[in-house]
C-alpha cells in the first residue's frame, strides 16, 4: 500500500462557457438535466452524487486534446440531439463533439464501461434497470470490483 493519497473519484468538472442561459439551454436540448443550483455566473447541473460546473468565462478557447468522458444511459440519440443544438460532431471514430464555447466532450454509454454508480444513487436517480455489457462486467472483475 503506497503513503500517498489514492484517486477515488470525480465529484464535478467545470466548463466554461460564454452565457449561463444559452449553456443551460443546450445542455437542456441535448440531455435530460436538473439543476443543483445556479447563479448569475454559474449553474451546476446534476448528475447524482456528481455534477458539471458551468462558469462564465470572457476568454473562448476550442480544446483539442483536453475533453472529458460523460457518462449517458443510453447514447442512440445523442449525435442528433447535440447536431440539432448545435454542437460540433468530431471525426473521431467515436462519439465526441465541441459545445458552442469550444469544450470537447466525449460520450459514453454506462453499460459499456468498468464505471460504476452504487444501487443506492443508480436507484435515486431512477437507473435502477442499467446494465452492463460482458466486456465491461469483465473489466470490473479482472479488477475485483465485480
Amino acid at each position: 500500500m503506497s503513503d500517498k493519497p489514492r484517486l477515488v473519484g470525480m465529484n464535478h468538472v467545470a466548463l466554461e462557457v460564454g452565457d449561463i442561459e444559452a449553456a443551460l439551454a443546450f445542455w437542456g436540448a441535448i440531455f435530460d438535466i436538473k439543476l443543483r443550483s445556479k447563479g448569475k455566473n454559474a449553474a451546476f447541473i446534476d448528475m447524482g452524487d456528481q455534477f458539471i460546473a458551468l462558469m462564465t468565462s470572457d476568454t473562448q478557447h476550442r480544446d483539442e486534446h483536453r475533453h472529458f468522458g460523460l457518462i449517458v444511459d443510453d447514447r442512440s440519440r445523442i449525435r442528433e440531439l447535440a447536431e440539432a443544438a448545435g454542437a460540433e460532431i468530431l471525426s473521431t471514430g467515436r462519439l465526441d463533439f465541441l459545445d458552442p464555447w469550444g469544450n470537447f466532450i466525449q460520450i459514453i454509454e454506462y453499460g459499456d464501461i468498468q464505471y460504476s454508480k452504487t444501487e443506492g444513487v443508480l436507484r435515486g436517480m431512477g437507473l435502477s434497470d442499467l446494465e452492463k455489457t460482458d466486456a465491461a462486467k469483465q473489466e470490473l472483475a479482472d479488477k475485483g470490483m465485480a
